[in-house]
């Protein structure tokens, strides 16, 4: 927090002595055109670089101070007492050429190991995972990836080169990873949102590397849940005569969008259903703690920006690539347990969607557990229930190997 609170004064008051610069400058040339230079006026804008430059190199070296000293809290038990067995690391890993960072959390590092695959596309939930799902730790070794170009992997792959494919070769890799640094022939997949679709596509082409896999707040048809969730937006909007909104959506027209302004587009509907959904009594818990999970420690300051330039840049770039994809056409046979753990009042990633692709689901075992206090992200509006029937569906007493 303090690290935070010191960035933002430092970029303010570089922002300030820059400001003062230029001005100082700009009525340097025009007295210098008049003819009336000072060396005293010299004299302050001198000064005034001299300041600017040493604000500058300060937020250049708390930023990398920031960056080298960012970790996972330790391991905890019950009684506050580090395990002996336990693991709390973040490091960064080469997958595929590209740099990545993950981190690895569990009180006993020889039980079975869980990815978590986190929404976006460019979306980081590595403190919001720990925050709300600590309890898996006991039963798993958690590992949460920031995927290319979100948080502290943003820069792993230039933002125009990103793809689907690249998500599904890097988490490939990633797995390889685990499996072999914890001797584990197989591991447990959990995806949520966009994660939950990045999962499929994973045990699709992989089904021998995964004991089961389980999909919340569950993706199926890129394009048609954006028409869903324009058109629920404005039926609310207008119900509600929230006449501005209406007018901006009728603005932006019908998705999918494409080009360069997809994430700002699509946020106009996707935040007026958060709000809604953050708005309705029968949801427990319902919003993301965001500044919470920004301050957490496992981020420097420069991947406190990167947070957000990965959820704005990224999913601008990927999202408009997944419009063709639908699970009910694409992906009706997985050779995995196929587990879907979903929110009553979703209305972000419209259930009926998830529903239909359970029908045509073709898996060795399968099923649906509803979450009647939540919306689009049941491990966070019921976490407990959450850990439950993760660990029903995942059976971890009968999977150590």
């Amino acid at each position: 927090m303090f690290q935070t609170v010191l960035f933002i004064g430092l970029t303010v008051l570089s922002a300030a002595f820059l400001v003062g610069l230029l001005l100082q400058s700009f009525c340097f040339l025009i007295a210098r055109k008049r003819k009336k230079s000072s060396p005293k006026r010299l004299s302050r804008i001198k000064k005034t670089a001299v300041l600017f430059a040493a604000a500058m190199v300060l937020n250049a070296g708390l930023i990398a101070i920031s960056q080298l000293t960012a970790s996972t809290p330790r391991i905890v038990d019950e009684n506050g007492n580090t395990p002996q067995n336990g693991i709390a690391e973040l490091i960064k890993l080469e997958l595929n050429g590209r740099k990545q960072w993950i981190s690895l959390r569990g009180q006993d590092k020889n039980a079975p190991v869980l990815l978590f695959l986190a929404g976006g596309p460019g979306g980081t939930q590595m403190a919001a995972v720990r925050h709300e799902l600590g309890e898996l730790e006991r039963h798993f070794v958690v590992v949460n990836w920031d995927q290319p170009g979100s948080g502290k992997s943003y820069y792993a792959e230039k933002t125009k080169d990103i793809t689907a494919q690249t998500y599904i070769e890097d988490g490939h890799a990633l797995t390889e990873y685990l499996k072999e640094r914890f001797s584990k022939e197989k591991i447990y997949l959990l995806g949520e949102s966009w994660g939950s679709a990045l999962g499929i596509f994973l045990v699709d082409k992989y089904p021998e590397f995964y004991h089961a896999f389980i999909g919340t707040g569950q993706m199926v048809d890129f394009a048609e849940t954006e028409r869903m969730d324009y058109l629920k937006a404005l039926e609310i909007a207008r119900l509600k005569h929230d006449d501005a909104i209406v007018k901006r959506l009728i603005a932006n027209g019908e998705p999918p969008y494409y080009g360069k302004d997809v994430t700002w587009k699509s946020a106009v509907y996707l935040n007026y259903l958060s709000a809604y959904m953050s708005s309705n009594p029968k949801i427990h818990n319902p919003g993301y703690s965001t500044l919470r999970d920004l301050i957490s420690s496992e981020y420097g300051l420069l991947d406190k920006i990167n947070f957000f330039r990965g959820l704005v840049r990224t999913y601008n770039h990927v999202y408009q690539q997944l419009y063709s994809i639908d699970l009910r056409r694409d992906y009706t046979r997985l050779d995995v347990p196929v587990y879907f753990l979903l929110g009553r009042h979703d209305v972000n990633a419209p259930t009926v969607l998830a529903e239909e692709y359970f029908e045509v689901l073709d898996a060795p075992e399968k099923g649906i557990v509803w979450f009647e206090n939540s919306g689009h992200s049941p491990w966070i509006n019921e976490p407990e229930k959450f850990v439950k029937e993760v660990l029903s569906c995942f059976s971890v007493e009968n999977a150590k190997g």
